[in-house]
Parts: structure tokens; C-alpha cells; sequence
């Protein structure tokens, strides 16, 4: 069952099946294997029932809130703010790139979405600007992985779907982890922009600092407002995705004035099929993962780990390093779904608190999304750019470093993930 049940998948997936049936016809390949009665009401029961979780209906929702701040023009105003803000340090615009993801990823929660978003704007600023096309395609990259850990977050609820950890104490995790990869990308700007001398933009003048931060400032009240209704208690999380959908209506309508009916219906179109395309492999990872504790790989794997080691420290790393090798083949959605019930157990023995190891996870398998073969962000960046994708991998190495710089703070140091959760509602018992 082991056997048809990894390598079934492996073989479907480099074959070019699409995700969600390979991990289906993988599942019931093993069923069969498995020689127990085997009913085909099976499939579809454990298929539907991995669809009934409350929680999942906020990743339909923050995606549509996503694309009506996109459809509503909102992106480019937050570039043109940060690059007020930030533009007149050295390589500015870098650095303007970097924190319009950061403002950007507390209405997105992908990254994906962030760098098809914001990408194509910032490569033309760069492009008309001067500055060298690999890096301008690495820092959009790069600053593209902080969507997720940055509130909210799409694979954060994924996570709590997989392991029941509070999506709120997840949201707030993300919070310190985002900023310090705001921090560690910006750093690298700097050492990069005084090795080449890259321009600056100049300082901003205060009629253009307001200007761009009036335009800029109700689209940058989305995280503000969405963390605020959940720690207040006001809305859960799920609920908070809806609140940010009717913010975004708010804006799209009757201030920015950009979204039209016919706009909507393409952005009701486009939200509908992402989330079917999601909502059909979470089902088809469910039964994955239900055959999977069937065949009792989970507990083989569970043991090997403990027998290795009893140290929460090197159970971690031990786990990130598989994440970072897992991530380079496999969706992350698919991930999350597959390997966090795999590995709860193990880290909940060793005394690993569920919402720092959550946090690292999603970090963890971010950095999968700038890595070959199936960099999802790598592909989206060769389609924008212009690059072949060979070029795009090349100028991509160097942003990994301060990413994996702050992913092993992160994993030594779990205060960094658990101490606002905890400040802002209570140690978890």
C-alpha cells in the first residue's frame, strides 16, 4: 500500500496528471492493493467529508478579496506609496518592492497572487529605472514568499484545516516572521545597491508623501482591521475573510470607483475556478491522507523520528530539511495536507508548540515556491519577465539566503512565532 500509495503519486505527477488525481487514483490504487473489502463509496465519502471543515471557506473569500483590491486598482497606489516611503534609500526601488508585498500580503495571502499582482509593476518601474533585470526578477521573487506569512494567510488556514491549531494564534504568528523577512530582504537590497550603486529615487517631497500615503491608506487598514476583529473576539478568522471581502467592495465601488459589473462578474468567474481547482485537491488529499494512516507509513515515520531523537531542537531541523527537499516537488497546499498529521504527533511528544511548528512549516515550504522543478513563483516570474526559466533560477539563488536566514531564527528562537499569539490571546493550554 506504501509503495503504490508514494510512488503511484510520483509517477502520476511527472507524467503531468494534475495534482488532485494523481492523488486520488494513487489512493485508490493502494486501496485495491491494500486487499481489504474495498467499497467505491469510500472515495467519495472520504473525499466530501475533507471538504466539511468550516474553516475552509475563508480561502474562497480571501481570494476574492484579493482580486477585487487587484481589479479595483488598489495595487499600483501601494506601490507608489512605498516607493515614497522607501525609494530614497539605496537601490530604492528594491526596497519599495519589498514592503509593497509586505502591505500587499495582508490583503492577499499567496504568493502567487502577489507576484502576479504586484510583479508586472514593479519589473516595469525597475526596468524604466535602470536596474538589472536578474535582480529586479530576484527581489520580486523573493519579497512575493512573505504573502503567506504575513496575515492572512491562505496556506495558514490550510495548516489549521490539517492540524485544528487556531487559525487566529496562526494569523498572529506570522506576524514577527513576515517582518523579518522584510527586514532580511531589505538588508540584501542594501549590500547589493553599494556593491553596484544602484539608483535611488530622491527624497519625497511632503505634498507627494501624502498624497500617496491618503491614496494608499484604506487598502493598508485591511490586516489592521482583520486582526483587529479576531483578537478583539469581534469575528472568527473564517468570518474576518468576509469582513474583508465587503471592505474590499467598499473600496472597488465608492472610493476608488474602478470595479463595474462586468469587472465583477469576471472576478466572481476567476475566484469560483481557483477555488474549485483548491477545493478539489484538499478533497483528493484527505483520502490521501486517510489511506495513508491506513497503510501505517504515519506511524513508521513518526517512530523513525523519535528513535533518531529526542530533542525538540533537531526534531525541527530535521523536519524543515525535509520540507525544504518536499517542497521543491509538491504544492504546498498538498504538503500541509499530507505531512501535518504526519508529523503532529512527533512534535507535540517532543514539547514543540503546534502554532510555531505550523509557522515554520508554511515558511519552510514557501521557499519551494522559488526552487525548481515546480517553483510555482519561478513560472510566474519567467511568464512576466521575459526570461528564460534557467535565467529566472539563476537570479533567484541569492534571495534564499536571508529567507533561510530567518527561517532558522525562526525554528532556534519560537518565541519570535509564539510570543504575540500569546501576548494577545493567552498561552495556549
Amino acid at each position: 500500500m506504501i509503495f503504490a500509495l508514494t510512488f503511484g503519486m510520483l509517477a502520476l505527477l511527472l507524467i503531468g496528471m494534475p495534482v488532485a488525481l494523481a492523488l486520488a487514483l494513487s489512493s485508490l490504487g493502494a486501496l485495491l492493493i491494500g486487499g481489504a473489502a474495498f467499497q467505491p463509496s469510500i472515495l467519495s465519502t472520504k473525499m466530501q467529508f475533507g471538504l466539511q471543515n468550516f474553516v475552509l471557506v475563508g480561502i474562497p473569500l480571501f481570494i476574492l478579496a484579493a482580486k477585487l483590491m487587484n481589479t479595483a486598482g488598489i495595487t499600483a497606489k501601494i506601490f507608489r506609496f512605498a516607493d515614497t516611503m522607501v525609494g530614497f534609500l539605496p537601490g530604492g526601488l528594491g526596497h519599495s518592492n519589498v514592503v509593497a508585498s509586505l502591505i500587499f500580503s495582508g490583503m492577499s495571502g499567496a504568493a502567487v497572487v502577489d507576484a502576479a499582482s504586484l510583479g508586472q509593476i514593479e519589473l516595469d518601474a525597475m526596468k524604466k529605472a535602470g536596474y538589472p533585470r536578474d535582480f529586479s526578477v530576484a527581489i520580486t521573487a523573493g519579497s512575493s514568499t512573505i504573502g503567506p506569512i504575513f496575515p492572512p494567510s491562505i496556506p495558514m488556514i490550510v495548516f489549521s484545516f490539517a492540524s485544528g491549531v487556531s487559525v487566529g494564534r496562526l494569523f498572529l504568528g506570522g506576524v514577527v516572521p513576515g517582518l523579518l523577512m522584510t527586514i532580511a530582504l531589505m538588508v540584501m537590497v542594501t549590500v547589493y545597491a553599494r556593491k553596484v550603486d544602484l539608483p535611488r529615487e530622491p527624497f519625497p517631497t511632503w505634498a507627494r508623501a501624502s498624497k500617496a500615503f491618503v491614496d494608499a491608506f484604506l487598502p493598508m487598514m485591511t490586516p489592521v482591521i482583520l486582526l483587529g476583529c479576531i483578537w478583539s473576539g469581534v469575528v472568527t478568522p473564517t468570518e474576518a475573510a468576509a469582513v474583508a471581502v465587503c471592505y474590499a467592495l467598499l473600496i472597488g465601488l465608492f472610493v476608488m470607483r474602478e470595479l463595474t459589473f462586468r469587472s465583477l462578474v469576471t472576478v466572481f468567474v476567476e475566484t469560483a475556478k481557483e477555488s474549485a481547482v483548491i477545493g478539489f485537491v484538499i478533497a483528493a488529499a484527505s483520502l490521501f491522507g486517510w489511506v495513508l494512516m491506513r497503510s501505517g507509513m504515519t506511524l513508521q515515520i513518526a517512530e523513525s523520528l523519535l528513535a533518531f531523537s529526542s530533542n525538540h531542537l533537531v526534531i525541527l531541523l530535521l523536519i524543515s530539511l525535509l520540507l525544504l527537499v518536499v517542497g521543491c516537488f509538491l504544492d504546498s497546499t498538498v504538503a500541509i495536507l499530507i505531512l501535518a498529521p504526519i508529523f503532529l504527533p512527533v512534535i507535540t511528544r517532543v514539547g514543540i508548540d503546534p502554532v510555531h511548528f505550523g509557522v515554520v512549516m508554511v515558511l519552510t515550504l514557501m521557499l519551494g515556491l522559488l526552487t525548481p522543478p515546480f517553483g510555482m513563483v519561478l513560472f510566474v516570474m519567467t511568464q512576466i519577465s521575459g526570461l528564460r526559466f534557467e535565467e529566472v533560477v539563476r537570479a533567484t539563488v541569492p534571495v534564499l539566503v536571508p529567507l533561510l536566514a530567518v527561517l532558522l531564527l525562526i525554528t532556534i528562537f519560537p518565541s519570535l512565532v509564539t510570543g504575540l499569539p500569546n501576548l494577545l490571546m493567552g498561552v495556549a493550554r
